[in-house]
């Protein structure tokens, strides 16, 4: 899919057709998950810090990533590819291998690329949205097809033409070269994969180390054996947060540790999976990072057991200075639970007493009230005014356009953060087209 999370919020909301749009965490440390082409002109790209996105295109508009959003035109665009193969191997949201000699789709390259212009086609008609077509012979060749692709697009790698369209491509062409790998190459004086394939498996071998050398040869030389794999399955389920502001009290560090578990258990069972190890993940003031790990006697889904886990694990790392980021996560997964009968019993053997004291505490004390955020982009409605977006927030107002994927642009009102005529919405679907239509 094409630039998919910052295409599907301009064809979701009509003020920000053709204009740049930018998606990702806006905190201070947030970075960029997406940007749409027409922020690319600036220089924007995705993994860029956010602040630095907005030096460089200040006029753009700024978004709060709506994933179960995004999640549903996946859905609809995978769904599309299974139609063709019961070989689909999904990457992410917004990309997937197919096999489509697996499914009959196609044997040979005019019937492949046949099968490529309409699935673009039904993408669009199904979604409104655009998406690239890379078709090769490999995994490797179609996933560098498909960047060559884009946007809107579709290439056709032949067999027997893999050579010679690699070789002049610069070295971060192929799938595991990055920036550290690139520099190191080309301080070798390895700048292209005609370069790589020219240099030799032994001299690359003696630059990255036996694998990354061989596997990077290989690459060069237009190998790639790797079959398509219709289920990936999750070796791990985990959930993490960035701070915007180091947090230096310990007492803060352990109560975020114990909500991240609570999310990382919701994500799990939501999966239907249960797991035996829980992980701790700390990245501190300085940016080093600490994982801690530990394994239970069997799988669990209980949160109260991941919670003492990981509370466990955090008792064993040193957060003086500050800590920048934590996770939780579970793997070592499996699709049943083992209950932890020794947690059970403990439980149901809590003193009535204390149970009622905490009660009578509870029904004491008023509840502090929340404060609703308002994520920017994320969808509202308003009783009087109907379905609309956050367009900004803060000092205790909100901005929000009002609009859906098939009106006009809509106007712009500020209301309270508080206003009791203002909600929180559900986004509301695409209309096919509507983006082609900007």
């Amino acid at each position: 899919m094409d630039a998919f999370f910052a295409s599907a919020e301009q064809a979701s909301k009509p003020s920000l057709r053709g204009k740049a749009v930018v998606v990702g965490g806006l905190g201070p440390r947030g970075v960029v998950a997406t940007a749409s082409y027409e922020a690319r002109v600036f220089g924007v790209h995705s993994a860029m810090p956010m602040a630095q996105a907005r030096r460089l295109a200040p006029n753009a508009a700024y978004l709060v990533p709506r994933f179960a959003f995004y999640r549903a035109i996946s859905e609809q665009v995978m769904g599309l590819l299974r139609a063709l193969s019961p070989l689909v191997e999904p990457l992410s949201l917004d990309e997937a291998f197919v096999d489509l000699e697996a499914g009959g789709a196609a044997g040979d390259e005019e019937s492949a690329r046949l099968v490529g212009v309409r699935l673009r086609g039904d993408i669009r008609a199904v979604t409104g949205l655009t998406g690239s077509v890379g078709l090769a012979a490999s995994k490797m060749l179609a996933k560098i097809g498909s960047e060559q692709a884009k946007p809107d697009g579709l290439v056709v790698i032949e067999p027997g033409t893999e050579r010679a369209m690699l070789g002049p491509l610069p070295v971060r062409t192929l799938p595991g070269v990055g920036p550290a790998t690139g520099d190191h190459l080309r301080r070798a004086g390895i700048t292209t994969v005609e370069e790589i394939a020219g240099a030799g498996e032994d001299e690359l071998v003696r630059l990255l180390g036996k694998a990354h050398g061989h596997g990077l040869y290989a690459m060069a030389l237009a190998r790639d054996e790797r079959p398509v794999v219709a289920e990936r399955e999750a070796k791990s389920v985990s959930v993490e947060d960035t701070y915007d502001v180091d947090i230096h009290d310990r007492t803060r560090v352990g109560l975020e540790v114990q909500r991240l578990a609570d999310r990382c258990v919701r994500r799990l069972r939501g999966a239907g999976l249960s797991g035996r190890t829980i992980v701790l993940k700390v990245r501190r003031y300085d940016f080093s990072t600490l994982t801690r790990s530990e394994t239970l006697r069997g799988p669990t889904d209980d949160p109260a057991v991941v919670r003492e886990a990981a509370a466990r694990l955090l008792d064993s790392v040193d957060t003086t200075g500050g800590v920048r980021l934590l996770g939780v996560g579970v793997s070592g997964l499996a699709d049943y639970t083992q209950e932890d009968l020794f947690a059970q019993a403990a439980e149901e053997q809590v003193d009535a007493g204390s149970v009622e004291e905490a009660e009578d505490a509870i029904e004491a004390e008023p509840e502090a009230p929340v404060e609703r955020r308002w994520p920017s982009g994320h969808d509202v409605r308003h009783v009087r005014y109907g379905h609309g977006w956050v367009q900004g927030s803060g000092l205790g107002r909100v901005t929000v356009r009002f609009e859906t994927p098939d009106s006009d642009p809509g106007r712009v009102r500020t209301f309270r953060t508080d206003d009791p005529d203002l909600e929180v919405a559900e986004p509301l679907p695409l209309v096919p087209g509507s983006l082609a239509q900007a």
